[in-house]
């Protein structure tokens, strides 16, 4: 499988004006570019291919004094910018026609200078080289510095130099992974319960502490943004104290993604298949918890354990949103009405007492591990469930429990 390696890269003065200099010729391409095809198809002509536009936007164009300069930069650079043009429209035409799932994409828009994060793309036909040295070798900007954190498991198929808010520079390599990363088989297997009151709590009865990073960093992010908002704008002094909030940021967003790696390698590791109830992220961060889920990262984490269970042999599973995980007894299958959130424990009709967080994740653990599918791939009806002693059939919810069990046997 391909993964990317990024590593932290210390651009001279000079390369820092080439690389900036690579950066507005890339925009400069992709704006024409979408330019180009937007006129197009105000003038009700044929939209215009990828070869037309690298004809018109590249070749032409350095013909002209107004676009002479773009020949100052590598050429595989303005065609890689092509190349995120075409996709971003290919991705806007599956999400209109219904190809692309998720939530419908807006049609590409044009690039800022001002944009905060700013990148350029190199493929092997650029021929850049990682020198024994140790540098990054980029055609035209020159070898750059870089810091190795870890070894490459093989060569690198294309880079993105990357300059991110923070003004830091990243150089992030595309590689292909070897296929023997498989880790030998065990034979546990965990269920995930993803809160705020405990970031992760697992199905074995594993609590994982939430770090808060942004909530304890809150007091300097507010200094920093106080200071903000008394510089004069479009002063150097207001420049240099975005610089200043974007660094706090960067530090709280790589304190979780350090947190999130450590933690999903771990609990790969140690199991040999892992579920996860799928939450939806976009819908609880329009709610009064935002700031909260925003800090706790789930997207990200999950995201993890999904490439790294693929790439080390493991077994991933989501359990569907609707799945009732807190509501049901992990005993005896009946599902209770809803609990408020300061609700930590409860007790069931069959007498089993639950801590709230570990029962949701043992039924998230039961519905991963549940196989309702035939060997065509079409869903098979879920066994019966025998009533429970003194519950009548009518039952509020009775017969919605049942269904909601997806083929977990109760006792």
């Amino acid at each position: 499988m391909q993964l990317r390696y990024q590593f932290r890269v210390y651009p001279t003065p000079g390369q820092q004006i080439a690389l900036a200099r690579a950066f507005g010729c890339a925009r400069v391409v992709y704006n024409d570019a979408l330019r180009a095809r937007q006129q197009a198809r105000e003038a009700g002509l044929p939209y215009l291919s990828d070869a037309e536009l690298s004809k018109r936007i590249i070749t032409e164009a350095k013909a002209t004094p107004e676009r002479a300069w773009l020949g100052d930069v590598s050429a595989v650079v303005l065609q890689q910018a092509l190349a995120d043009l075409n996709a971003a429209f290919r991705n806007f035409f599956a999400s209109v026609t219904g190809r692309r799932n998720g939530r419908k994409l807006a049609p590409p828009r044009f690039r800022s200078r001002k944009d905060h994060r700013q990148a350029i793309r190199f493929t092997k036909n650029s021929r850049f080289r990682l020198l024994d040295n140790g540098r990054l070798r980029l055609p035209k900007i020159g070898d750059l510095a870089v810091r190795w954190s870890r070894k490459l498991p093989s060569a690198p198929s294309s880079v993105a130099v990357i300059k991110d808010p923070a003004g830091r520079y990243f150089a992030s390599l595309v590689v292909t992974t070897a296929d023997d990363e498989t880790l030998p088989p065990v034979e546990s297997q965990v269920g995930i319960d993803l809160g705020l009151t405990h970031f992760a709590v697992l199905s074995d009865g594993r609590k994982i502490a939430s770090p808060k990073f942004l909530r304890r960093a809150e007091r300097k992010l507010r200094k920093v943004q106080r200071a903000l908002s008394r510089k004069a704008k479009g002063s150097n002094n207001q420049k240099k104290a975005v610089v200043r909030v974007a660094k706090a940021h960067a530090k709280v967003a790589d304190a979780r993604r350090d947190h999130h790696h450590k933690l999903s390698t771990t609990i790969i590791g140690d199991n040999q298949a892992v579920y996860v109830e799928d939450l939806c992220v976009a819908g609880l961060s329009r709610t009064r918890l935002a700031k909260s889920v925003h800090d706790a990262g789930w997207a990200q984490f999950t995201a993890m354990l999904e490439y790294k269970a693929a790439r080390y042999g493991r077994s991933f599973g989501r359990v569907g949103r609707w799945f009732p995980s807190t509501r049901m007894c992990s005993t005896c299958g009946v599902v209770s009405e809803r609990k408020p959130l300061h609700m930590r424990s409860w007790t069931c009709l069959c007498g089993a007492v639950h801590d709230r967080d570990i029962n949701a994740a043992i039924n998230v653990l039961a519905a991963g591990q549940a196989d309702n599918s035939n060997d065509r791939g079409a869903q098979v009806r879920p066994a019966s469930v025998p009533a429970q002693r003194r519950e009548a059939v009518t039952h509020p919810g009775a017969a919605c429990s049942m269904r909601s069990v997806e083929g977990i046997s109760a006792l």
